[in-house]
């Protein structure tokens, strides 16, 4: 009796997820440009899975604070971001990503940046210009 090969058998099953891989949805993008963040990703030594999305959800917070408290931040330090994460590092990920996506993706995630940047623009201290 003949049996299949155990390469034969894998590529009928389906695929499990990795562990670690997460996929992390953004609102306003696509599903491509969310597969084009997902390889960036990956690829990249610098970025970690999910880091992209926990980025714009930083930066979505910070830039809804009253600019009274924004300025306090800048002033005196806030030492709240060593545990809860630095949302101007989140916006210099942010900067990085929007230079490593295609132009489309480059594209609809700007918008979704700029949404934010619309409530708090971005500080000319914390300027991330190349």
């Amino acid at each position: 009796m003949a049996r299949n090969r155990p390469a034969a058998v894998r590529a009928g099953l389906p695929r499990a997820h990795r562990a670690g891989a997460t996929s992390q949805v953004i609102d306003g993008l696509s599903a491509r440009t969310l597969a084009e963040i997902a390889r960036l990703e990956r690829d990249r030594s610098y970025l970690h899975p999910g880091e992209v999305a926990e980025s714009v959800r930083l930066w979505a917070e910070y830039a809804r604070r009253p600019a009274r408290q924004l300025w306090q931040d800048h002033e005196q330090g806030n030492t709240d971001w060593y545990c809860c994460g630095d949302p101007i590092h989140a916006r210099g990920v942010l900067t990085v990503v929007l230079r490593a996506l295609s132009r489309q993706g480059a594209r609809e995630f700007r918008r979704v940046v700029s949404r934010c940047d619309a409530h708090w623009p971005l500080p000319e201290w914390a300027d991330l210009s190349p």
